[in-house]
């Protein structure tokens, strides 16, 4: 009787924990990650699976990480960048997040534009107003005292993300051999390490790092858990939640691969729509959009919560949330509003994301590594290496995938 009441007192405790890192995860299944994921398969078959595989190894580490200073320190990884960088520097650092906000505020509009348009007919700038006001809705769930109503409206979300993206999947299941060959890390040509550094790009998110070091914080409005019991909880919550999100990226990509390598046009959203309907009907081809439209609203709500908490951290002043939604909302409207190619514009955001990741995990993996910010709980030697390669291979593939783009490789 004793040690069924412990176990139920650690799985009431584990539940309390549970949440943050799911919201974290919607930024590993946005429709960035969707165009990636499908333009990889489309082009390129199993060839790039090791890629999303290592990608989402990173993520989990990086994740934790983040979560990790969050729990010790209580404070943000924006709140303790501001508090160590003098004035002009803090102003630039602002700029390029919210610059990083900006353009990944777009890939989730444009995404959720074209779902609409997939599903009901509209036009994409009409479609844009709508993710942006729906997406403002959710946003006023977002509080202390609502703060769990949030995460279970994105945590449903989430579901149906899942929901929308693997049942193809399931109908016709891609062959285990060539799913295998897929785990062995190669290129093709430069078009392929392009590709790849773009679902690496999606994947390792800037925002993500900043806002889950908040998560872990805001989570709680009443008394919480000794750190060592948050930090075993923050393990399992990160694990599910990336497990999750890195299985509906794999397994679109394997749907792409399947389904959609060699045909001609399916390397954009409206595009693999259309092939996916061909193949499996009207019912899964509906299940993707409704999945697309899940993605954008959820990812452009975490978009804009992590914008407000970076200006919050970095500055020490609290913007109004509609604030920070009209100036990460109106580039997306303007650029849809112009006819700029949605496709184009999610392969140009995925670059500029790039140039924000360094400025997230460098700092992130130097104050997790002093003892002076994390005390005992600071990250050993061999942690600290394993974190210095992820940012040589997030930096360097990063930045192979800014040159390609700037020489106009696509």
């Amino acid at each position: 009787m004793i040690a069924m009441a412990r176990l139920r007192s650690r799985i009431r405790t584990l539940a309390t924990i549970l949440g943050p890192a799911f919201v974290a995860a919607v930024a590993y299944v946005d429709p960035g990650n969707v165009s990636a994921n499908l333009s990889a398969g489309a082009q390129y078959g199993y060839l790039l699976v090791w890629v999303l595989v290592l990608a989402n190894a990173m993520s989990v580490f990086i994740q934790y990480q983040s979560a990790k200073l969050g729990i010790v320190t209580g404070h943000s990884l924006p709140y303790l960048l501001g508090s160590r960088l003098s004035f002009s520097a803090r102003v630039l650092f602002v700029a390029q997040a919210e610059v990083v906000a900006i353009v990944t505020d777009l890939a989730e509009v444009i995404g959720g534009a074209v779902a609409l348009q997939l599903l009901f007919g509209l036009p994409l700038i009409a479609g844009g107003i709508i993710i942006g006001v729906v997406s403002s809705v959710l946003l006023m769930l977002q509080g202390h005292k609502t703060q769990r109503q949030f995460e279970w409206a994105v945590i449903g979300l989430l579901l149906i993300i899942t929901i929308g993206f693997v049942a193809g999947a399931f109908l016709d299941p891609p062959p285990a051999e060539r799913v295998l060959s897929g785990l062995v890390p190669r290129f093709a040509d430069a078009q392929s390490v392009l590709l790849a550094s773009s679902i690496l790009g999606a994947t390792v998110m800037p925002h993500a790092i900043y806002l889950h070091s908040t998560l872990v914080n805001d989570h709680y409005h009443a008394e919480r858990p000794p750190v060592a019991k948050e930090l075993f909880g923050t393990k399992i919550d990160v694990l599910w939640a990336l497990i999750i999100a890195g299985s509906v990226n794999l397994l679109l990509l394997l749907i792409a691969a399947h389904t959609l390598f060699g045909v001609q046009g399916t390397d954009t959203l409206e595009g693999a729509y259309q092939a996916i309907l061909h193949a499996f009907g009207p019912a899964v081809a509906c299940l993707f959009a409704v999945g697309l439209l899940a993605s954008s609203l959820a990812s452009t709500s975490v978009g804009t919560y992590a914008g407000q908490e970076i200006v919050r951290g970095l500055c020490h002043i609290t913007v109004p949330m509609w604030v920070c939604r009209i100036i990460t909302l109106v580039p997306a409207l303007v650029i849809l509003a112009v006819g700029i190619d949605p496709t184009q514009a999610l392969v140009v955001g995925q670059a500029i994301l790039s140039i924000g990741i360094p400025f997230a995990i460098i700092p992130l993996a130097r104050y997790t590594r002093n003892t002076a910010i994390m005390g005992k709980w600071a990250n050993g030697k061999w942690t600290a290496l394993v974190f210095a390669a992820i940012v040589v291979a997030v930096v360097g593939l990063n930045m192979v995938l800014i040159v390609l783009t700037v020489l106009g490789i696509q």
